[in-house]
């Protein structure tokens, strides 16, 4: 199910608003332990695929389950509830320990848990992913992206846009479902995309090249707007993503995080170029 879009399955767990809250827990927490940024979106993305193997597994005992036990299905399901919910913030916890690598906290957010709890929580989570915790990340993306337009000659020093880069992908994640709307409807050319349509839509928003050169190609224009245009075209060499494809992604996170008014003052943000490339085109126009 993971393959069909994170979006798809996860939403029958949380919306996307929560996520994004959830995304914002995990930032205070991991700046209040004094943890590298990394370790933030690899959070992020562990908790996420925790969630859904867990989506999964009720959805999977609920059709083994089915004939004509109805009140006993909806007990059983009220009381898987209420523990998902009891055990949440022990999850998000472990999460973020487990990217971090760190020792044990015996409290954590106000919670007293042992330090028992702690290790069998990390393990439920572990098991549930089986162990596969390396996941990649868009920071390792951008990163790399970075690194080599340094090696190309870029107008704009990789080492000054690396702040602004951050900067932008903590607010893509924080605004995730403004900024991924707004490209979902630009790609299918209707300001109300049918819920089959926003299905569809979930490779453009797992595609972490599209997002990497997108928020590069953002901090590019708040740097230096007159390099704009050359750090694109080197970020399409560098990808194969059409560079209309990062211009309207970089016009979407200015959108969403600076204004569009605010860099207008000197030259307006670059406008959409009518669908967000071959990517959200086939992902929207095959709806």
């Amino acid at each position: 199910m993971w393959c069909q879009g994170r979006g798809v399955v996860l939403a029958a767990l949380v919306n996307k608003p929560l996520l994004s809250c959830l995304a914002e827990f995990i930032f205070l927490l991991s700046e209040q332990w004094c943890l590298e940024k990394s370790v933030s979106y690899q959070a992020v993305e562990i908790l996420e695929r925790f969630m859904v193997k867990q989506a999964e597994a009720i959805c999977a005992q609920a059709a083994a389950q089915r004939g004509d036990r109805e009140r006993a299905e909806a007990r059983d399901w009220r009381a898987q509830k209420e523990q998902l919910c009891s055990r949440f913030a022990l999850r998000l916890v472990s999460c973020v320990q487990l990217a971090s690598k760190l020792s044990f906290h015996y409290k954590a957010l106000g919670y007293p848990y042992t330090k028992e709890e702690l290790l069998e929580s990390e393990l439920d989570v572990l098991k549930s992913l089986d162990f596969q915790i390396n996941l990649s990340t868009p920071l390792e993306y951008v990163e790399m992206l970075l690194e080599v337009l340094g090696y190309n000659g870029c107008a704009v020093p990789a080492t000054q846009l690396h702040a602004t880069c951050l900067t932008l992908l903590d607010l893509v994640y924080l605004l995730h479902e403004p900024v991924y709307r707004s490209l979902l409807r630009s790609a299918v050319g209707n300001t109300s995309p049918s819920e089959l349509q926003g299905e569809k839509f979930g490779s453009v928003e797992e595609d972490f090249m599209l997002l990497a050169a997108g928020v590069i190609a953002a901090s590019a224009f708040i740097q230096n707007h007159a390099c704009w245009s050359q750090v694109v075209g080197h970020l399409q060499s560098i990808t194969g993503i059409a560079s209309g494809s990062i211009a309207e992604f970089s016009h979407a996170v200015l959108t969403h995080s600076v204004g569009a008014s605010t860099p207008g003052r000197r030259q307006p943000v670059p406008p959409p170029p009518g669908r967000l490339g071959r990517r959200a085109t086939e992902a929207g126009r095959s709806c």
